[in-house]
Order: C-alpha cells, then structure tokens, then sequence
C-alpha cells in the first residue's frame, strides 16, 4: 500500500513537472511573440518620425536655397545697374575730355603761333641792344665790364661815408638801448642782493695776554714750536710784534687749524708736545665739521639744493680762500644770488644759474697737489658727483676755457664780473694796478693810426684819438674792435673795459 501510494505521488510530481514545463515553454513562447510584435511596433514608429524629419528638413533647405538664390539674383541685378549708371558716367567723361584735348591743341597751336612771334621780336630787340651797346661803348671808349666797375668805385666811395654814419647810429642806438637794460638788470640784481662792500678776511695774526707767552710757545731749546709746526704743517713766526705771533702757510684751511689749535693752547696754558697734538687732531675734526657746516649754510643762502655731500664739504673751504681781499665763499654766493635774478630777468634757467653761480671757483678749494685751472678741476669735481652737465659746462666755461653752451653760462660769467668788480670788492696793489694800465695803452698804442691813448677810469676806459688822414670813420669803428678783442685775449681784469676811439679834423688858419 504504501508502496503503491509513493508512486502514484511520484508519478503525480513527475506529471506536475511536465505540465509545468509544458506551461513555461508556451509562456515563453507567448512572450518572446509579444515582445518581438512590441519591438517591430516601435522601430516603424521611429521610422516614420525619423522620415518625417528628413522630409522636413529637405523642405527647409530647400526654402533657404530658395531665399539664396533671389538674394543673389537681386544683387547681381542691382550691380549690373551700377555697372551700367558707371560706364554711362564714363561715356560722358571720355567724351569731356575729347572735346578739352581738342581745345587744349587749338590753344597750343595758338600759343606756339604766338611764341614764334616773340622769338622774332627778342631776336630782333636782341640785335638792336648789341647795336646800341657797341655804339655806347665806342662813344665812351670803355666797355661794359670797365664801366660796370668805374660805377662800383663811385658808388663805394659815395656810400662810404653813410656807411660809417648808419653803422655808428645803429650800433649807438644797440648800445644805448643795450646798456639801459643792463644797467637795469644789474642794478636790480645788485639792489636785490644788498651783500657788503668789504668781505671778511682771513687772518693769521694770534694775540697773546703778554709778552711770556712767547717764551713758553718757542718751549725749552725751541721743542714746543718745532713740534706745533710740525704736527700743524705751518710756520709759526715769532717776532718783534707785541703781543702777537704770526702763522703762515699756503694752505688756508690748515693755517686756520694751526690758528684755532694756538689760541686753544694759549687759554689752557699746557703747552708741550703731547698736549699739542692733542689739540691738534681734536681741531682738524672740528674744522670739518666747520668746513661742512659752512658749506650748507652758503648752500642754504644761496638756495641750492641736492648737492653731493663732498661738493658741500668742498665749499666750506672757500671760506677761508679770498682773491684781492673778497672772500671766495661769500663772493660764490652772491654771484650765485646775482645769476639767478639776471636770469629771472632774461627768461632763463634761474635754477640752473644759481646752482652754477654758487659752484663756478668750487676748483679753488683744491690744493697745490692737483694740476690743472681752477675751472676745469672743480667742472670735473663736480662733474665726478652727477652734477648737471649744464652746471659743469657753467664751471668749465665762465673762464673761456671751453665754448659756453647756454646762455646761463653768459649769466654766470657777468654775474662773477659783477661780484669782482663793483666797488669795494676787491682790493688791488699799485703795482699791479699801474701794470694793467701801461699795458692797456701800450696795446692801443701797438695799432696803426693812433696818435695818442690814455687808460681812464681806473682802468675801466681807454681813450685813443687817431690820425684822421690815416684813419676814416668806417676804420675807427674796426679800429674800436680790434683793440676791444686784443685786450680780451691778452689781458685779464674784472668787469669791462670801455674803448673809446676818437676821430677828430682840424681845420686851421689865419686872418692876416
């Protein structure tokens, strides 16, 4: 029985798995149909609308292709229209200029008629002027060229004489009006600068409290003043003077050192060797803190700044370095002080004046050591110190020894004359003073034609009278000229020298 049972429940599963896969084919069977019909559905759809849009695409273009076509078509109508308006246009150009060609030749034929006339004519006036000149020439016996230069010679020695009028009257009316602005100019600068009349000089001279004080400078055996001067570098001189010793040297500013270090010793009363040296080296550094403390207080007056420190400390020596009594740095500043107010006047560089006016003998703060003129050495000092090369041009140039380049070169140099040379600023020795005016006659008396020369006004004038039969009026005014340019280039003075020359006839007789 149970043996029975378990197959039929195994033939019962078996049954159940065959009708199972029976249904599972058909079920697969069944969709795999239905799937395929779905997939065959949606690709004619995408067909269609793919189709749909290709068709619409191709009307699109075929629109535009359209549009293209009558926009191209309406402009190549519209340019065969310009082409034809312009080749209308040219027609009538090209038959404008047929008809003006064919009357320019009608003028030409005209003109060419007309010119075989007038070569006819020339020709024939020619031939009469050769006639007529041949005719004049054997009348005056002398040809054209000989008559052409016995009219010159007339007519030179006619105009001589207004020549030598007209050129004294405008060279008086140049001077006058020359010298009238000058002296306003000058007068002004001057008046604006209000300096003194008589710098300060540097001495050498040291006082003493007594005559004891000499014996213990000179020390024991001469110890004590052989060491000064030999630490100092200065010549110490003791002498008759009372109450005084006097210190010499060339160099200002050492001379100055010595001075200060002798006063020193002379209050402290300790003089000897050690404590000389002492006072020495503690006055060498004073004097340059006092060489550039001068230099920026001219700097300062004079209203320069920027310069190089070892320009300034350059300039503080000037303090103590005078020329004929005027000391070197207050006449820097004031010819300084001048160039920029005749500058201001002019329209010029006032900047560029000042600055050269204030830096133009900074060469005479150099030693003996250094070779050279005082001009050169200080444009190359300062040129060495990036100082503008307008500037250096002043320095170099305010003694002539290279072209000035600028008018403010011109203004420095009258500047600097200016400073030297009003009154009191500087002081000369007789003997130089009667060189300078033996030499001013004896160069007017070097010339042909002078009578007599005299050397006026401190030097200032010469006045030379000249022989009247040797010399006319047209001569004197080179005459003039000449003896202004031969001082300048032989001589050496301040300011300017006034030549005068003086032509003078005489007539002279007698009532008997």
């Amino acid at each position: 029985m149970n043996g029975i049972t378990i197959q039929i429940i195994i033939g019962a599963i078996l049954g159940a798995i065959v009708l199972g896969s029976i249904l599972s084919f058909i079920f697969t069977k069944n969709f795999k149909d239905r799937y395929q019909k779905e997939q065959e559905a949606k690709s004619d759809n995408l067909i269609k609308v793919a189709n749909e849009k290709v068709r619409l695409a191709e009307i699109e273009a075929r629109d535009k292709a359209l549009k293209v076509m009558q926009e191209a078509e309406s402009e190549i109508t519209r340019r065969r229209n310009e082409l034809s308006n312009e080749e209308d246009r040219l027609q009538k150009r090209r038959a404008d200029l047929d008809k003006r060609v064919d009357r320019l030749e009608l003028r030409e034929t005209a003109l060419n008629k007309r010119q075989s006339a007038v070569d006819k004519r020339a020709n024939e006036i020619e031939k009469k002027y050769e006639t007529q000149l041949a005719e004049l020439e054997r009348i005056a016996q002398m040809t054209q060229e000989e008559a052409h230069q016995e009219l010159l010679e007339r007519v030179e020695k006619e105009s001589q004489a207004d020549l030598a009028r007209i050129i004294r009257q405008l060279e008086s009316e140049a001077r006058h009006e020359g010298e009238k602005k000058a002296r306003e100019i000058i007068a002004d600068a001057i008046q604006r600068v209000a300096s003194d009349h008589v710098a300060e000089v540097c001495t050498s001279v040291v006082p003493l409290p007594n005559e004891e004080m000499k014996g213990r400078i000179v020390g024991r055996n001469g110890r004590n003043i052989r060491a000064f001067e030999q630490a100092a570098g200065v010549d110490v001189i003791v002498d008759d003077t009372p109450e005084a010793v006097t210190v010499s040297c060339f160099d200002s500013v050492r001379r100055e050192i010595a001075r200060r270090s002798l006063e020193r010793l002379i209050v402290d009363g300790r003089i000897h060797p050690a404590h000389i040296e002492k006072i020495l080296e503690e006055e060498q550094r004073e004097m340059q803190r006092t060489l550039v403390e001068a230099g920026e207080e001219a700097a300062f007056e004079a209203g320069v700044t920027g310069l190089h420190p070892e320009i300034i400390k350059l300039m503080g020596r000037l303090k103590f370095r005078t020329s004929y009594g005027q000391n070197q740095l207050a006449h820097s500043v004031e010819t300084a002080k001048l160039a920029a107010i005749i500058a201001a006047e002019l329209g010029a560089n006032a900047e560029i004046a000042r600055m050269g006016g204030l830096l133009h003998d900074l060469g005479k703060a150099m030693d003996h050591n250094t070779e050279g003129t005082h001009a050169m050495l200080g444009a190359e000092f300062a040129k060495r110190y990036g100082v503008n090369p307008q500037v250096v041009n002043i320095i170099a140039s305010h003694h002539h020894e290279v072209e000035q380049d600028a008018i403010e070169a011109v203004i420095v140099e009258a500047a600097d004359a200016i400073s030297g040379a009003r009154p009191g600023a500087r002081r000369e020795d007789l003997e130089q003073y009667i060189k300078r005016l033996r030499a001013l006659e004896e160069i007017a008396n070097s010339f042909k034609g002078v009578s007599q020369s005299y050397a006026i006004q401190a030097g200032r004038e010469v006045r030379i009278m000249v022989k009247p039969d040797d010399i006319d009026d047209l001569a004197s005014t080179r005459l003039a000229r000449d003896i202004a340019r031969n001082i300048e280039e032989s001589m050496q003075y301040p300011g300017q020298i006034k030549v005068t020359v003086i032509r003078e006839t005489r007539a002279v007789d007698y009532a008997k």
